[in-house]
């Protein structure tokens, strides 16, 4: 531990956010942590008494100003995550200049660290290069979704920074799995296969614990490492295969149509058209569909060295998940956070 920080997490009630908060304050941390106005406080209602909470954007830079002020070290995790085309503006807005504010405020009030959260979509996908690691540059095209390069450009802020004096160090999560919101992120994977989910995509990609993503995080808050870059993935799977854990572990029959790509291609243009015609959410946009049945892999080997760091198996995970699920079901679909 780090005796005289005072730490500072955005999007602290967010998935990963409330995980890495439970984890500093277990360590003995003080921790501040932004949330907006209408923020739901279930992830964190466990320990939010212990945390010091405002209410800042990162799009607002006042607000933004008085949370940095007196911290010294900041764990950057709010971010937004959206593949529909109505949400692009918005989220360059906060993935992009949000990044960029936290940076020059890092800057300007001398923080010591900046501990970034981006993602493995951030590195840029072709399908001349199947397996990336840190050194993969980013690549213009046609598999780079909003999100993805919203994520690119968020990075750049941070080396930016960096370039300009500002210690950093980045992380580049594989899917993030873990209970959280069963209607959110990956873990409403879960309430669709409990409903009998029937189609299952036919690609590859990594998966990591989000308690591993927090646990590796507080290590380069504590270490000396400085502007690098970490993929953070226990291991690279098939979307079969998950589901099939999936499956497993809440005793439900997993998706078994396979969609390949031409399935893909159709579903995304169905679902567009019911949006246009009834005003529904689509249930799959242009995309999450092509991302679905693309293939590509993860090195976690650099990660893996720098703490002699260990990762829970993606069978651990999700395990655990399903037990949790089901133990939510019983609750109301309450949000639950896994054991450390």
């Amino acid at each position: 531990m780090l005796p005289d920080s005072k730490l500072l997490v955005t999007g602290g009630t967010g998935f990963l956010g409330a995980y890495l908060i439970r984890q500093l304050l277990a360590k003995g941390y003080a921790v501040r942590a932004t949330r907006r106005t209408n923020s739901p406080m279930d992830l964190v209602a466990d320990f939010a008494d212990q945390v010091e909470w405002v209410e800042a954007d990162v799009t607002d830079v006042v607000a933004l100003e008085d949370a940095l002020e007196g911290i010294t070290e900041v764990f950057h995790c709010a971010a937004m995550v959206s593949f529909h085309p109505r949400d692009v503006a918005r989220m360059m807005q906060v993935n992009v200049e949000g990044t960029a504010n936290v940076v020059n405020l890092c800057l300007e009030m001398g923080i010591r660290k900046l501990l970034h959260v981006s993602s493995i979509a951030s590195l840029g996908r072709t399908k001349e290069r199947p397996v990336l690691d840190e050194k993969s540059s980013w690549v213009e095209s046609r598999g780079n979704s909003n999100y993805a390069i919203s994520k690119y450009r968020s990075e750049q802020e941070v080396w930016r920074g960096h370039a300009e004096g500002l210690p950093v160090a980045i992380v580049n999560p594989a899917i993030i799995f873990g209970s959280g919101f069963w209607h959110l992120g990956s873990a409403k994977f879960f309430k669709q296969v409990d409903e009998g989910l029937k189609f299952c995509p036919q690609g590859a990609t990594g998966f990591v614990d989000v308690r591993d993503v927090a646990r590796f995080m507080i290590h380069l808050l504590e270490g000396p490492q400085n502007g690098e870059r970490y993929i953070l993935n226990s291991e690279n799977a098939s979307f079969r295969r998950l589901f099939d854990l999936i499956g497993a572990s809440i005793d439900k029959k997993p998706p078994f149509i396979p969609v390949n790509p031409l399935l893909a291609e159709v579903a995304w243009r169905v679902e567009w058209l019911k949006e246009k015609l009834l005003g529904a959410d689509p249930m799959v946009t242009r995309e999450a569909a092509r991302s679905s049945v693309s293939t590509y892999f993860y090195s976690n080997e650099k990660s893996k060295s720098v703490f002699d760091f260990q990762y829970r198996s993606l069978e651990t995970t999700i395990r655990e998940t399903g037990m949790q699920f089901l133990e939510a079901k019983q609750q109301g679909m309450k949000a639950l956070l896994l054991p450390d």
